[in-house]
């Protein structure tokens, strides 16, 4: 079978193809995608190219398929596979497969490492490793979006995760953020800040009291209230709090305020802002953990830590990078429940456009760039779906549908892109 694809083949050399695809064998499984949501880690892979560590150094004579945050339909499946899958299921995939059987051992992830299988593509093969390890998920919910943000969404329920709290004198870590403590989310209006927002308001099993969430940029703060609301957050019984800490003298002190003055049980950073690192060191509390979640695109990043207070305080700090299986599956269930993460999508494209939005991703505003790779159609920010409407009957159905859904990308506008829209 052809497949189309967009593959890299060294710094800043992306190409759109066409080539045949192997016939599958017994442990793989062909696969079509529908949509894949472009991710920083793209754009940090193609600038990296065979420096990267998922990327293989031999890209240049086997390039790789780019794009990790995928969804879509088995179209055929392998011998092996026969019992646990079926042809025209849907599909979502964990691509950290930390897997030593792969193209560059335990970092093998679809999406860098992989000749046949990456989310910016029309059909993929399904490597054997990726469902050996338990990577190929069922989705079962409406259309295909929700399936394909579950991998950005599981890398914030990994970072909820991984924070832990202990008590003086007891020697044991306790995992988690605290049940009813206070929390902060800085720099935290972006896609992944959205999806972190999203997911500790639609929590059962465990809450903060408190959720103060900054940015500088007032419109995008503006933009993440009216998605997740402080009404909204106070029926979760949360606090929810907006705030601009470009407009305040000292942040720290208006921070701390809001806290009660004792400061947060758990905080993130989601920008790789040294300022930002300093800030949400000095807000933590007694015994408060620090998560850096954004990952810096170069190594040499440090940033001051105050190490009176690790040693008098007990105050500490992680690190995550992604998600794991369970995560991802979760994800899948608390869509599965309800909790839409069409907040995080700013843009809709094809896969025509994923070259030159992967190369400029970090001067394209907005949040989430969702492609639908069997579709030809220029990046449209959802706010502008009107404008072209006036003169393309399908934007301006794009458009009506959005409005429906406060603006919003939604099943209903998916399912009429892909019967309506140009194909690739």
């Amino acid at each position: 079978m052809k497949t189309k694809a967009v593959r890299l083949y060294g710094k800043d050399d992306l190409r759109l193809e066409e080539f045949e695809l192997p016939q599958i064998k017994d442990d793989e499984i062909l696969a079509k995608v529908v949509c894949d949501s472009i991710c920083m880690s793209s754009y940090k892979a193609t600038h990296q190219a065979d420096t990267h560590k998922r990327v293989p150094r031999d890209i240049a004579e086997y390039p790789t398929i780019i794009g990790h945050e995928f969804a879509g339909e088995l179209v055929e499946i392998g011998k092996k596979w026969q019992g646990q899958f079926k042809a025209g299921e849907k599909f979502s995939i964990q691509p950290a497969l930390n897997y030593e059987g792969g193209p560059i051992g335990l970092l093998s992830s679809p999406g860098y490492s992989y000749q046949f299988v990456g989310g910016d593509a029309t059909y993929v093969i399904l490597p054997h490793e990726v469902m050996e390890q338990g990577c190929l998920l069922h989705f079962d919910g409406e259309g295909y979006y929700p399936a394909s943000l579950s991998e950005p969404l599981s890398c914030v329920i990994g970072a909820m995760h991984a924070m832990y709290h202990i008590t003086p004198g007891q020697y044991v870590h306790q995992m988690e953020i605290k049940d009813g403590g206070k929390m902060a989310l800085l720099a935290s209006v972006g896609p992944m800040g959205l999806a972190a927002i999203n997911y500790v308001l639609h929590r059962d099993d465990r809450k903060p009291s408190l959720l103060v969430i900054t940015d500088i940029n007032q419109e995008r703060l503006d933009r993440a209230a009216s998605l997740y609301t402080p009404e909204f957050a106070a029926k979760r019984g949360i606090d929810l709090r907006y705030v601009n800490t470009g407009n305040v003298e000292d942040p720290v002190k208006m921070l701390k305020d809001l806290s009660g003055g004792d400061g947060y049980d758990d905080v993130f950073c989601f920008a790789p802002v040294a300022s930002v690192i300093e800030q949400a060191d000095d807000i933590l509390g007694f015994e408060g953990c620090l998560n850096f979640f954004a990952g810096p695109s170069k190594a040499p990043f440090k940033a001051p830590f105050n190490f009176y207070n690790v040693h008098y305080a007990y105050t500490h700090v992680v690190g995550t990078s992604g998600g794991n299986t369970d995560d991802m599956k979760e994800a899948l269930a608390m869509m599965g429940k309800g909790m839409d993460p069409a907040g995080l999508v700013t843009h809709v494209g094809g896969l025509n456009t994923v070259i030159d939005t992967t190369m400029n991703l970090t001067s394209i505003p907005g949040g989430k760039k969702l492609i639908y790779t069997h579709v030809d159609m220029p990046l449209t920010p959802i706010t502008e779906f009107a404008e072209k409407g006036q003169t393309n009957p399908v934007y301006a159905e794009l458009a009506k549908l959005c409005d429906a859904h406060n603006g919003l990308w939604n099943t209903e506008a998916e399912k009429y892109l892909l019967a309506h829209a140009d194909k690739l």
